[in-house]
């Protein structure tokens, strides 16, 4: 059974407050908070069990790259990779992307090629595509949302042309939280033998993901949504687009052997992780994804289901609160203005009053916020820890606001 009130015991942070008022963390789409057991595992690795990984002989060096190396495998079990050697070890999404952008697509992209984009897409999955336009005259061709904030896959299958050489598409929106259906998309590119990047930053943490079911090329995560240490990720590559991968950065450790006038790499995924890892934070990110499989991914989704549809519910009853994306598939998230507010910014400033952790601004989406016709918007995006009275709190503080500003 998932019990929510118990599962606030495993977050101390949960259990203060602020402004005098019981936290309500709301801002779980640009970070979540970490359970006890993962600051747990970074105290005891730091304080007990430090060294550097792999090539050292003594006791810590091999416990420390026994529990590093580790989490390859806990990665795979999460997404469901057929191979461990198919995860590589990141700092976040965005490094995955840049890493894409560098050691798969630059070599083989040139001017008029084309790669698809969808207008919800994060920065880091828009700026690193940007510099093939800007150093290779790649073109970007982007998809709109309808209305409901949905993105219809056959418009993305019909943008496939004979110059598309790429497909850069969230599974979920940081903004909307709408969940794209990226198995039809995948199963028409690989028809077409054109790669497919998905962004699994927002729907990894919120429900079940099975890379070999989708059939996508790569799928980057990001530890510090997944309720790990911030400067962890990793990025699913399938093993024959890693075949054709050159190494993203020179230095330590993904290399074999190194001369005057020769240097040879080391073997995947080494060959694409240089220099001293994050060895406690990817550690910690394997103890959070620990955390998460334990409590099930599906019992994870469900209850979000429940909140979502509460907070559906109860702020669609408020008729002066405008919600961005209205999609029937849509996790957990929530973006809005409010009649009368300046900017969300001021949302923000008077629901922290009452102790609520919401944010406000573009969320690294200005695309999509042209698209949507707003400079800006303040986002609701709920957790595995969130309750309906959170959800109560935020209406009732949102009312507040209403009647500070009308």
């Amino acid at each position: 059974m998932y019990d929510v009130t118990k599962i606030r015991k495993d977050f101390p942070i949960l259990s203060r407050e602020v402004n005098g008022k019981p936290l309500v963390y709301l801002d779980n789409g640009a970070s979540a908070q970490k359970p006890q057991v993962m600051i747990d595992a970074i105290t005891q690795a730091y304080s007990h069990e430090y060294a550097n990984v792999h090539r050292g002989l003594h006791y810590l060096s091999n416990l420390a790259t026994d529990k590093y190396e580790k989490v390859r495998g806990k990665v795979q079990r999460f997404l469901n990779a057929q191979h461990e050697d198919e995860i590589l070890f990141t700092t976040g999404t965005t490094e995955a992307f840049n890493m894409i952008s560098y050691s798969w697509a630059a070599p083989r992209l040139q001017a008029g090629d084309e790669i698809i984009l969808s207008v919800m897409e994060h920065h880091a999955n828009i700026v690193p595509w940007h510099f093939l336009r800007e150093r290779q005259g790649v073109v970007l061709k982007w998809i709109e949302t309808d209305v409901n904030g949905d993105l219809d896959p056959q418009a993305v299958i019909d943008a496939i042309g004979p110059k598309t050489k790429m497909i850069a598409i969230t599974h979920m929106s940081n903004v909307l939280g709408t969940v794209v259906d990226v198995k039809t998309i995948c199963a028409a590119a690989r028809a077409r033998g054109v790669p497919v990047v998905v962004d699994g930053s927002q729907s990894s943490v919120h429900m079940p993901v099975d890379v070999q079911d989708i059939g996508c090329d790569f799928f980057a995560i990001t530890g510090h949504k997944l309720y790990g240490p911030t400067g962890s990720g990793a990025l699913y590559v399938r093993r024959d687009r890693m075949a054709e991968m050159r190494p993203f950065m020179g230095g330590g450790d993904m290399i074999r052997d190194v001369s005057r006038d020769v240097v040879t790499y080391n073997d995947a995924p080494h060959k694409f992780e240089s220099g001293t890892p994050g060895i406690v934070q990817t550690i910690g990110m394997g103890v959070a994804l620990d955390y998460m499989m334990d409590l099930g991914m599906q019992n994870i989704a469900q209850h979000e289901r429940v909140i979502r549809d509460y907070a559906q519910k109860r702020l669609s009853g408020l008729n002066w609160l405008n919600i961005q994306g209205n999609s029937a598939t849509k996790g957990a998230i929530f973006s809005f203005t409010l009649d009368g507010a300046g900017h969300p910014h001021d949302i923000s400033t008077v629901v922290d009053q009452k102790g609520i952790a919401v944010r406000a601004g573009h969320h690294c989406a200005q695309p999509l916020m042209t698209h949507l016709g707003v400079t800006a918007t303040c986002r609701a995006s709920f957790g595995l820890y969130n309750t309906t009275e959170e959800v109560d709190k935020l209406v009732d503080a949102l009312e507040l606001c209403h009647d500070l500003f009308s």
